[in-house]
């Protein structure tokens, strides 16, 4: 049976009745996008490893609009109210989904569930707006199938295009990840609410027009209400996660940052996107890893790509005859945390007023990419990075960086490398490793181990990759001897490693 649409009665001509519903097109469009763009950032922040977050995300999504697709042919004819529906259901479930995810994690660690949950909710929901839009667009003036899908699916791209566009450039850095998504819902509820209730308010009964409006009014609400609430949420939230002695928690637009105790008899903390970097029991470990075993050697001058913190800083500052430090970090916010935050500068030691300390604020890899061999090489290169496993910064581990960083690197200096944590993921420690190797750098990968529950983050261990052009030797005096794969198979199989420990990193 072909279902054939009744000419509608508007209250205004067919030809702007047509733009306002192409115009609807575009707003829920935009919003759909932000939702979509919301889930995958949400996801890459909670659990990590963007490229599987976004995959997971983007497929189920694009799984439940098909779905949602289907769903809709039951609804064509009733178009309208079905469509008042959906933008309602959908402005709820969006504006709420970033504040609802972030209570499964503080709450409860996990948000997988959740994820994948409301990524099949705003699915369906997207999915079900084309067809009843299709039929709504037909009811103003008939027109051909083929033109009426290119106009609609033209608002929607254009649409598309300026949501994924406010996300990251306007919304995110200015309202942020929860007041953003409820402002999205609130416009979505507003743009799908107007065009029914009152461009297509001679399609609805007297009942049904007063369900909509009932239920656009108690959407609002509820999402200002969120808007409201926004600030002890987050709060209790940051509790929930780090403690309750939160003190700073910022988004540079660079990364999440949280600093946490540092009051009368409490031990300061720093957590950058939800990962200590130090504080608690192990304040100094993973620092004194990273940059002592490369300072065994020469180290009148030495580069610290990343480490805005200042933590690496203070380690190679240990050493009086270092004569220039340079610091090569594009997050001023952190900079700026790390010179003038009591609790920051009380873990640095007020590494940042040394003089013999420079700053650059720039992305290293760039940085690196643009100075030239007039410059002079470094001693010692220390690559206190974010995570491997964070693929928004893949180039920080890629072949040609290490080639870049081998460029700066003098005949016989170090390379620390932060690569992380072998035994939970040995496969990207190893990748590490291989790269550092195959632009022409002999390596010796070592771990430490968490000495309390707070080592790590998670409680694993921190791997690193000593690295120079000439063969190295890690001093058991200091740390950990090497551990090859081999050794790292053998625990995965529950099977004890030969590594000879330091007492000071032992298990």
């Amino acid at each position: 049976m072909i279902y054939r649409p009744v000419p509608a009665r508007l209250p205004v001509p067919a030809g702007l009745g047509r733009f306002l519903v192409l115009s609807t097109v575009f707003v829920c469009a935009a919003c759909g996008l932000v939702y979509e763009l919301e889930l995958v950032a949400l996801a890459s922040y909670l659990t990590g490893d963007t490229v599987t977050q976004a995959s997971v995300v983007l497929s189920v999504m694009v799984f439940a609009m098909g779905v949602g697709s289907l769903l809709a042919k039951r609804l064509r004819g009733r178009a309208a109210f079905g469509f008042g529906v959906v933008e309602a259901v959908l402005a709820l479930t969006g504006g709420l989904s970033a504040m609802a995810l972030h209570a499964c994690f503080a709450w409860y660690g996990q948000a997988k569930p959740a994820l994948v949950g409301f990524s099949l909710a705003i699915g369906v929901l997207i999915g079900a707006e084309v067809p009843l839009l299709m039929t709504l667009i037909q009811r103003i003036r008939r027109q051909d199938a083929g033109g009426a899908v290119a106009d609609l699916f033209a608002a929607d791209y254009v649409g598309a295009l300026v949501g994924g566009l406010a996300f990251p450039f306007l919304l995110l850095p200015v309202l942020g990840q929860l007041s953003g998504a409820l402002l999205t819902g609130a416009i979505n509820a507003v743009a799908g609410g107007a065009l029914v209730l009152w461009l297509f308010r001679g399609d609805l009964t007297a009942r049904a027009r007063g369900a909509l409006i009932a239920a656009n009014v108690v959407v609002l609400l509820l999402l200002a209400a969120g808007s409201a609430l926004t600030g002890p949420f987050e709060k209790a939230a940051l509790q929930a996660m780090y403690g309750a002695d939160v003190r700073v928690a910022v988004h540079t637009g660079v990364q999440d940052v949280v600093l946490t105790g540092g009051g009368p008899g409490g031990q300061p903390a720093l957590f950058l996107d939800g990962r200590l970097r130090a504080g608690g029991g192990d304040a100094s470990r993973y620092q004194e890893a990273l940059v002592q075993p490369a300072m065994d050697g020469p180290h009148r001058r030495v580069l610290v790509l990343g480490g805005g913190d200042g933590l690496a800083l203070r380690e190679v500052l240990r050493h009086p005859d270092v004569a220039e430090v340079t610091v090569v970090e594009p997050d001023t916010a952190e900079l700026r945390l790390a010179r003038t935050d009591p609790g920051l500068v009380a873990l640095n030691q007020g590494a940042y007023r040394d003089p013999r300390v420079r700053v650059e604020t720039a992305d290293a890899f760039d940085w690196l990419r643009a100075r030239h061999d007039a410059d002079g090489r470094y001693d010692v290169v220390v690559s206190d990075l974010p995570d491997p496993d964070v693929t928004t910064d893949a180039k920080l581990y890629s072949q040609e960086f290490y080639g870049l960083v081998a460029r700066a690197l003098a005949p016989d200096g170090r390379l620390a490398v932060h690569a992380g944590a072998p035994e939970e993921r040995p496969h990207t420690f190893w990748t590490v490793d291989a790269t550092v190797r195959s632009v022409g750098l002999r390596t010796v990968p070592y771990r430490v181990t968490a000495g309390s529950p707070h080592g790590g983050g998670r409680g694993e261990g921190w791997g690193f990759v000593l690295a120079s052009r000439f063969p190295v030797q890690l001093r058991p005096a200091r740390l950990t001897v090497a551990v090859g794969p081999d050794e790292v198979r053998r625990r995965e199989a529950g099977l004890l490693p030969s590594t000879l420990m330091h007492p000071r990193y032992g298990q």
